[in-house]
């Protein structure tokens, strides 16, 4: 068992907690990024994308005020308050990869069924948006952690 231990220990790919943020952040933004970018293409071939590109705009900055950044916020501080090293995956919490597997699945679901892609870009646009603006709070909780321990 002390072995395996040893060999877990090794094989670890930790990293500072500061350098947890990053691969959060860049997970946020890739995702909102592909989810805008997927309701961007389906927009495309609507015969009136204005409406709806509109509402998804107006929908990601609800999202993202009134829940995504909230959920950022809690897990930055979750993060800034891990002591040394900790594992480059646990930029997230064991919890929050379930909800990730169910939302992808759900997202797989969405795209497949008979919701009419004008409005399916709506809620694609609103949780990509608020995704990637949510984003951001990583980025600058980074650049803060970075900047005061030099």
């Amino acid at each position: 068992m002390a072995k395996l231990r040893s060999l877990i220990q090794k094989y670890n790919p930790a990293v500072k907690k500061e350098y947890l943020l990053l691969p959060a952040g860049f997970m946020w933004m890739g995702v909102g990024i592909m989810l805008c970018t997927l309701a961007f293409l389906w927009l495309l071939h609507a015969s009136d994308p204005y409406p709806f590109a509109l509402a998804g705009v107006i929908a990601g900055v609800i999202i993202y005020r009134f829940g995504f950044v909230r959920l950022a916020k809690k897990n930055i501080d979750r993060i800034i308050a891990l002591e040394g090293r900790h594992c480059f995956f646990s930029f997230i919490t064991f919890r929050s990869y379930l909800i990730v597997i169910f939302m992808i699945a759900l997202g797989v679901t969405l795209r497949h069924s008979r919701i009419h892609k004008d409005w399916l870009s709506l809620i694609y646009n609103g949780i990509g948006l608020g995704l990637a603006l949510s984003s951001i709070s990583y980025f600058k909780a980074y650049y803060r952690l970075t900047t005061l321990s030099t």
